[in-house]
């Protein structure tokens, strides 16, 4: 009996574990194809939303494609003007190239001529210079040239090789300035030991003509002081000029011996290149242009203060001859309006007495008195 309840209960406990399980198994299979439908829900939704934002970035997509496709198109087109502009720019270059080189080697060899005949003149001026008297000659030929570009006129504002009159020296140029006085010029440079400086080779040859050229050039200062370029007697300035015909050698010996030009300057003697002489002259020239102009502006003033002179004299007797007048027309108001006046008084009186008397009746005329007249007497 014990057994059969108890196998009963088995049995009844295995039955109901087994309904249990079915229901669970049963109930977890529910919740998994419900999870399982939501799941595909879900991804049905999800796709969905991503179907839409992929088709929404498709149209965006699309639309910036769009816009750069067209921006890429107007670059092209850009770039392809810009590649025919340069193209023809380079054709342009290669015309104008031909020209150009045809020009440059035209250029070329007209320099390369050019450069022959400086040269050939370089050579003889070398030849020149190499003769001191040609030097000079040189030298008298630039300060010409100097002189006329200035404006100076030769026997007008400077004398050319014209021996002094007090002295027998000759300077080479005489400037005339203002008030008789002048200013002498020489033009003879030593420039001997300078040329052999330029074709020296070595350097102790450099240095020999250097300081030997540089002696010369204290030494025709020294030259120049001793002559009579500066005499009081022909009224000439405190100061002589020494013209260098070249700028080069002027440079030089401003570098070479900077204090030179001072030194010069307290021997009296005044270094100039032709543009230093070209300034000085143009100062010469307005002195002489001043000069005349001071004195015209005096003659001026004198004219002015004899005029003036004139003037105050004629305005005191103008003066004078106005008072005379003011005088005259007192005396003339006073017998206008005084002394006619009186004789004006005076005729009326006379003529209304004359009228008074003319009505008034005058007296008869006495008769004629009858006398006796002897016989043989004739009546009147």
């Amino acid at each position: 009996m014990s057994v059969a309840i108890l196998l009963l209960a088995v049995a009844g406990g295995a039955a109901i574990s087994g309904v249990v399980f079915y229901l669970v198994f049963f109930s977890a299979r529910k919740n998994e194809e419900a999870e399982r439908a939501r799941s595909k829900e879900e991804l049905r939704s999800l796709l969905e939303l991503a179907e839409q934002k992929f088709a929404t970035e498709r149209v965006k997509q699309s639309a910036e494609l769009d816009e750069k496709r067209k921006a890429v198109e107007t670059a092209v087109s850009r770039l392809s003007d810009q590649l025919k502009d340069y193209e023809k720019l380079m054709r342009e270059f290669e015309a104008e190239r031909g020209q150009k080189y045809g020009s440059l080697e035209k250029g070329l060899k007209d320099a390369s001529e050019t450069t022959q005949k400086l040269t050939a003149t370089t050579e003889g001026l070398r030849s020149l210079l190499d003769n001191s008297r040609a030097r000079g000659q040189w030298g008298e030929r630039m300060a010409d040239d100097i002189l006329r570009a200035s404006g100076l006129q030769e026997n007008v504002q400077y004398l050319k090789n014209r021996a002094q009159e007090t002295s027998a020296s000759r300077p080479d140029f005489t400037f005339l300035l203002p008030d008789g006085h002048k200013l002498n010029m020489d033009v003879k440079f030593p420039l001997d030991n300078y040329l052999r400086l330029t074709n020296a080779q070595t350097d102790d040859e450099r240095g020999r003509f250097k300081d030997q050229f540089l002696r010369d050039v204290k030494n025709r200062i020294k030259e120049i002081q001793k002559r009579d370029y500066i005499n009081p007697e022909e009224k000439t300035l405190d100061y002589v000029l020494l013209f260098i015909p070249n700028e080069q050698v002027y440079g030089f010996i401003h570098e070479a011996v900077p204090g030179l030009v001072d030194e010069a300057l307290a021997q009296k003697v005044v270094l100039c290149s032709p543009f230093t002489l070209y300034a000085v002259l143009s100062v010469v020239r307005q002195s002489f242009d001043n000069f005349h102009f001071a004195r015209a502006t005096q003659e001026v003033l004198s004219l002015i203060s004899n005029f003036a002179a004139v003037y105050e004299k004629f305005r005191e007797r103008f003066h004078k001859l106005g008072d005379e007048l003011d005088k005259t027309r007192a005396a003339y108001d006073e017998i206008s309006q005084t002394s006619f006046k009186r004789l004006d008084s005076a005729v009326a009186k006379i003529d209304k007495a004359r009228k008074g008397e003319s009505e008034k009746e005058l007296p008869a005329a006495p008769k004629p008195l009858s006398l006796p007249i002897a016989p043989g007497t004739a009546r009147d």
